[in-house]
């Protein structure tokens, strides 16, 4: 029985919170295995499985899941890549495609009949990936900039006002190097994790005004239950795209700047 039916069942209406996010272990004596990391897992073989039938074995004609792929390839690279990594674009293509794909189907996960939960609607998905761009970020700034000329590339841009410094580069150095990840991470749970308790809400409006506790007044608030979550899933939808580009053009932003000082 799922977390909105059992909402659904008593003998009021109960909006729905974070029980939502709840979940028991799917093995007894296996406290982590649980279903947001079995659909993880799940979106991945996805998301492996689709990349290796597109590029495995390339046709100079493109048919099929290899015409998907390329379609995906050529907007990560066009909008996410170039933009930020200009000729060294290509060879961050693996990561920042993969980043891509995986959180957009880890997205659309809430949307899924039978699975409905966005894998990120749990911190630590986009916390580990954040982590992960965010030590790669440091890795390159110390390999191309040096450790000291990283610092000083990212706290003091050359050609301002010395006495600007003393509050800039404080600022910089937060920006960079505590706040950036934070909201790398924050911004993708965020909204998948409003999305899902929106979607939910407005799933359970229909279901209990239309199923659990059918009355003539109440009706009416079911069927516009009903209409709100379609509309919400087809919004949602798009927010669950966007959300994977953002996190994916942020990604090619900060190893960029790594790459290439701002002067």
């Amino acid at each position: 029985m799922s977390t909105l039916t059992l909402l659904a069942s008593g003998d009021e209406f109960k909006a729905p919170g974070l029980e939502l996010f709840e979940f028991p272990p799917i093995i007894n004596g296996v406290p982590w295995f649980t279903k947001p990391v079995l659909v993880a897992i799940l979106s991945t073989v996805i998301v492996l499985i689709f990349t290796w039938s597109a590029f495995a074995k390339p046709k100079l004609v493109p048919r099929g899941m290899q015409n998907l792929g390329e379609m995906g390839y050529t907007f990560v690279r066009d909008q996410v890549a170039r933009p930020f990594l200009g000729k060294d674009a290509d060879r961050w293509m693996g990561l920042l495609l993969s980043l891509f794909f995986l959180i957009w189907i880890w997205n659309l996960m809430g949307v899924i009949p039978g699975i409905q939960f966005p894998v990120v609607s749990h911190i630590a998905f986009p916390f580990v990936l954040a982590i992960s761009i965010y030590i790669l970020k440091l890795y390159l700034g110390f390999k191309h900039q040096g450790f000291f000329g990283y610092f000083k590339n990212m706290m003091f841009p050359p050609g301002l006002p010395k006495p600007i410094y003393l509050l800039l580069a404080p600022i910089e150095f937060l920006s960079n190097m505590i706040v950036a990840p934070f909201t790398h991470a924050v911004r993708l749970f965020a909204n998948m994790f409003a999305g899902h308790i929106i979607l939910a809400f407005f799933s359970l409006v229909g279901f209990w005004f239309l199923f659990e506790n059918l009355t003539p007044l109440g009706a009416p608030l079911g069927v516009l239950g009903v209409l709100m979550t379609i509309g919400m899933t087809v919004f949602e939808m798009f927010i669950q795209f966007l959300q994977a580009f953002l996190f994916a053009m942020l990604a090619a932003m900060y190893i960029g700047n790594s790459l290439h000082p701002e002067h």
